[in-house]
């Protein structure tokens, strides 16, 4: 990386805007050879059409033709030709950034008109894959028990809860129609689209193309459905609970209770009434809620006040004025819309204006508060997006596309809105117990809020120049404004026992905004021959993060006594950065049922901005104990993007018409990501700035069986192997290490990451009838995640030596379809968990299991608070959810 003068940026993004532009893909291709069937000599001039749309071609002097530009979707086409009987192709399935490839042989006509029609079935070997690339259509989304994207990206070979081939989490793109919806902030995916408006997600975990950017593992595209040009909707409803007969376990699910979970969704399409030729829209909703499998019991008020000094239990005092109802602790509601219109001005796409909005609230469970369950945070993420899209055809084989899109996501976090709330009491409340005890009372009092408004700008730029090269080039420019804030609510002598807020600037009060903004441009050439296709790119990045760095962190105290804007003789502003990222991706068709890929590239992406202005006072309290979002550290807006280089090779091979298998190795060579470097202030007090020093290798390979779904029932199974190591799994490891007592000496060599799952299994098995009653099964079966052997906060082994218990899971999906009034009905079971599994998500680091810790056995002194020892160690959020039973009905028409 290298810094970079705004007179080169300017250059730069002046070349690049008159270059025309690029953004991720959102369509793909269709392409094939015409023949006479007798003859087999090409046919010249061939019109292809696809039916209900405006896309066609015509066949070259070599018979050759090809469509760009097509959603994907499955569609209709038609191709006709004089003296030839018209022929006519079904279900041609079409997915974004892939070409389907569809040769017609032509029969002469005979006196009589006839037409020759046959369905397409998808290819097992996708002979244009370069990269890992997994691809799940609407039609498959209906047949299976998943609910939300990420459980959906989590069932694809590689994937280890949101890790992306051994990579951290935050290090990849998620796209909504090709337009970023990340959240700088934090990284991760700011909003999805319900699944009941999806029409393709593309899961991409190899060497992705040139076009795509600001990803380290992976990119997720999620293309929603097209608005109509006739009326389509569909409505469901279905409610359900938890079954399971580990009541000893979790509270109050000693019965099945219906109303736990509770679900409306809906959508529409078609054309706006006395506009039919001109618009069409498309909208959606969704209504979730679920009152979670973790609850906690109101025997406690925050405001309440106990005493258990006395070394005599029976003198202890219990101010417990709680009424004792149990109370959701991992609840989760979600509403959601989207809204699509597609505006006709005479060229194929048109004007395309979209909007999605998310609002989610939702509380993470903490097992400190489960008898004082109204003492601790709730959550809530709000998120729009809004896109603006035209496309212009300037011919059958070129088109460009203008996009402009915002994307604003706000996150809250607090126990009462109004920070002067009279209920927030002194933190003296949380500490009337001592030992492991359940709180009595007391109420978190930080604050935490940001916002990020995210704007876009593209134009996309795509020509079939000959019929072997497509090209693609292009740029884009995001500004970026962040807004930030927390505080520390003091209840306390000085505040006269009254919700109070502290100055701002000072330690306990952090305050910001930034402005950074990105610019990225990328050439890629898309190769297809009949022995060969390439995929060859080369990418720019460049940011500029609009921030201020501390020039000596040794000279921290002298900040104490001044107040933003600090002199520059202590610190200065951050530099640009950016990087040339090549990549190639190469595939070789060995016969006509199999071929073979190769790819390779680099890989750049900004940390998330939550590190790079951090404590943007540079104050550092010399005394107290802090959450994280604020903590012992300061952030560094000259932070280096981090740095991927990947390496894949892979095999497709069709071992029947509807059974493949595909084989593909991979290894990443992980550099500049997230560290900590520790300094002292006031020579005593230890903290951090985060920098680029941290490291990692991945290896591995995965094996997948696909059984196309045929003959009333369809399989996919998947094996993956791999090994995720590095330096320090979490940004704060290092300072963590030197906090302990005594102090852990930092890794020099490789350990295992903590999300190193080396073996996982996936299955998915879907049997029956569309038309009439289906069902399917996902399972899967995993290796359990690394751990760090210790007792009593000391270790007793190496970092990550040991393993958890192994992880399985099973859902099943029963629907039963109906056909009445010209609309398609539906009863529908969903089990989540069907075999009740324990499976252990953590675990007591002293034994290595979820149920039983060796703090039980040794001599101690009891909790000096209401509960057990036993009470405390039994721990519900160690495992997984247990078994969650749906029951709904949907109509469609």
């Amino acid at each position: 990386m290298h810094v970079i003068g705004r007179p080169l940026l300017c250059l730069l993004v002046g070349l690049g805007l008159l270059a025309c532009e690029g953004y991720a893909g959102t369509t793909g291709k269709i392409a094939g050879k015409i023949v006479d069937a007798r003859t087999k000599e090409a046919l010249i001039g061939v019109n292809v059409v696809i039916v209900g749309t405006t896309l066609g071609a015509s066949a070259d002097e070599n018979g050759s033709y090809f469509i760009i530009n097509v959603p994907p979707g499955k569609y209709q086409l038609r191709a006709t030709s004089v003296g030839y009987s018209p022929f006519i192709v079904n279900d041609v399935g079409v997915s974004v950034d892939k070409t389907t490839k569809v040769d017609i042989e032509l029969r002469e006509q005979a006196i009589e008109m006839t037409t020759v029609t046959v369905v397409a079935t998808r290819p097992i070997v996708q002979k244009d894959l370069t990269s890992t690339t997994s691809t799940v259509n609407s039609e498959e989304l209906s047949r299976l028990p998943l609910e939300t994207v990420s459980s959906i990206v989590n069932l694809q070979a590689g994937v280890v809860e949101g890790h992306f081939r051994g990579g951290r989490t935050g290090e990849v793109k998620y796209l909504v129609d090709g337009l970023s919806v990340n959240d700088v902030f934090s990284g991760n995916s700011a909003l999805e689209p319900e699944v009941n408006s999806i029409q393709e997600i593309q899961v991409l975990s190899g060497t992705f193309n040139a076009e795509y950017g600001e990803a380290l593992s992976g990119v997720v595209n999620q293309i929603t459905k097209l608005a109509g040009d006739k009326y389509t909707g569909q409505a469901s409803v279905y409610s359900g609970g938890y079954l399971t007969s580990r009541t000893d376990l979790y509270q109050n699910l000693n019965h099945f209770s219906p109303a736990y979970l509770r679900n409306y969704e809906g959508s529409l399409s078609g054309p706006i009434p006395g506009m039919e030729s001109l618009v069409k829209f498309f909208v959606s909703g969704r209504y979730f809620h679920d009152d979670g499998h973790l609850q906690g019991k109101r025997v406690f008020n925050p405001s309440d006040s106990s005493n258990f000094s006395d070394n005599n239990p029976s003198k202890w005092h219990v101010g417990a004025t709680g009424d004792g109802k149990y109370v959701p602790m991992n609840y989760d509601t979600r509403w959601s819309a989207q809204g699509k219109l597609s505006i006709n001005v005479g060229s194929s796409k048109g004007i395309v204006l979209e909007g999605l909005y998310r609002n989610h609230q939702y509380k993470t469970y903490d097992h400190q508060f489960k008898l004082n369950p109204d003492g601790d945070y709730h959550r809530f993420q709000k998120s729009f997006l809004g896109i603006m899209s035209y496309t212009y055809v300037f011919g059958p084989s070129s088109f460009i596309d203008f996009n402009a899109s915002t994307i604003v996501s706000s996150y809250k976090q607090f126990v009462y809105e109004n920070p002067l709330d009279p209920r927030y009491v002194n933190p003296q409340r949380m500490q009337d117990v001592s030992g492991n005890a359940f709180l009595t009372g007391g109420t978190q009092n930080w604050h935490f809020a940001h916002q990020s408004n995210s704007y876009t700008g593209k134009i996309d730029f795509m020509s079939q120049i000959t019929s072997t090269h497509l090209l693609k080039s292009g740029v884009e420019v995001q500004y970026h404004r962040l807004e930030y804030e927390d505080f520390q609510i003091h209840v306390d002598a000085s505040s006269g026992f009254k919700p109070a807020l502290p100055r701002v600037g000072d330690f306990d009060y952090n305050v910001y905004t930034n402005h950074p903004y990105q610019f990225a441009a990328f050439a890629q050439d898309k190769i297809e021959l009949d022995y060969l296709i390439v995929n060859v790119g080369v990418r720019f990045d460049y940011f500029q993060p609009d921030g201020r760095v501390l020039k000596n962190p040794d000279d921290i105290a002298a900040l104490d006594q001044l107040v933003p804007p600090f002199p520059d003789s202590l610190t200065s502003r951050a530099g640009g950065k950016y990087q040339l990222s090549p990549r190639i991706g190469v595939s070789y068709p060995i016969t006509d049922r199999g071929a073979i890929h190769f790819s390779y590239g680099h890989f750049f992406q900004v940390p998330p901005f939550e590190f790079l202005y951090k404590n943007p006072n540079f104050r550092i309290p010399l005394t107290g104990s802090f959450p994280e979002f604020v903590g012992n550290a300061i952030g560094n807006a000259d932070l280096q993007p981090q740095r991927t280089t990947m390496y894949e090779l892979g095999l497709q091979q069709e071992l029947t018409p509807f059974l493949g298998i595909t084989v593909t190795g991979y290894y990443k060579d992980i550099r500049n990501l997230l560290g900590m470097q520790l300094y002292i202030k006031n020579d005593f007090k230890k903290f951090g700035q985060y920098i680029n020093r941290d490291y990692g290798a991945v290896k591995g390979f995965t094996v997948s069986l696909d059984k196309r779904f045929s003959d009333g029932f369809g399989v996919t199974l998947d094996y993956t192997y791999q090994t995720a190591s590095g330096n320090a799994s979490d940004p704060n490891d290092n300072f963590n290490k030197q906090q302990a007592s005594p102090p852990i000496e930092i890794n020099k060599e490789l350990v295992s990451l903590d999300w190193d799952r080396r073996h996982s299994l996936n299955l998915t098995l879907t049997a029956g009838s569309p038309d009439d009653i289906i069902g399917s099964l996902i399972g899967r079966l995993g290796s359990g995640l690394p751990y760090t052997p210790s007792f009593q906060n000391q270790r007793t082994g190496l970092e990550n030596s040991d393993n958890r218990p192994m992880f399985s899971n099973a859902d099943f999906y029963l629907t039963k379809y109906v056909r009445w009034l010209d609309r398609t009905f539906s009863i529908f079971l969903k089990i989540y968990n069907v075999f009740d599994t324990p499976a252990e998500v953590n675990i007591f680091t002293d034994t290595g299991r979820a149920g039983y810790s060796l703090e039980l056995t040794r001599a101690q002194q009891a909790p000096r608070g209401v509960n057990t020892l036993q009470e405390y160690f039994t721990r519900p959020d160690f495992y997984s959810a247990p078994r969650q039973v749906v029951l709904g009905a949907s109509v469609s028409f």
